[in-house]
């Protein structure tokens, strides 16, 4: 995934570290053979419309070699299935714009496009600076 993206892959030992320690409330379904060859991310969130919980899925990722073979739909489903279960009333998401092959991925899903929302993020010495603020 790190390669996809074109950013820095930490070492194994860091990588199974972050994992250990990631934050209690993040899940991730993952599909293997072999090898990992897709994973879904996702942490519930809290509130929704109605007051209800719901997931925000922070990634979906399925390796290159296995695009095209239904592989993300299922993860889908399956988190799909997973809100149900629950009782939580959405999957929220983020996209690429510039990625059309993903849109019409998601699209195809019967998810909607919120395009009146704005994907921020902040980071590295923006977040420091913010948190001095406090």
């Amino acid at each position: 995934m790190q390669a996809y993206y074109g950013v820095f892959c930490p070492s194994h030992d860091a990588i199974v570290a972050g994992l250990l320690g990631r934050p209690p409330e993040t899940q991730i379904l993952v599909v293997a053979t072999d090898r990992i060859v897709a994973f879904a991310a996702f942490a519930a969130i809290y509130p929704g419309p109605g007051l209800k919980p719901g997931f925000f899925l922070k990634e979906l990722y399925v390796s290159n070699s296995e695009r095209g073979r239904d592989i993300g739909t299922m993860l889908m489903c399956r988190l799909a299935a997973l809100a149900v279960e629950r009782g939580f009333g959405r999957i929220d998401w983020t996209a690429a714009r510039a990625n059309e092959r993903l849109l019409r991925f998601y699209d195809g899903l019967g998810g909607d496009r919120k395009e009146d929302r704005i994907f921020y993020r902040l980071e590295g010495e923006r977040l420091k600076a913010l948190a001095t603020r406090a």
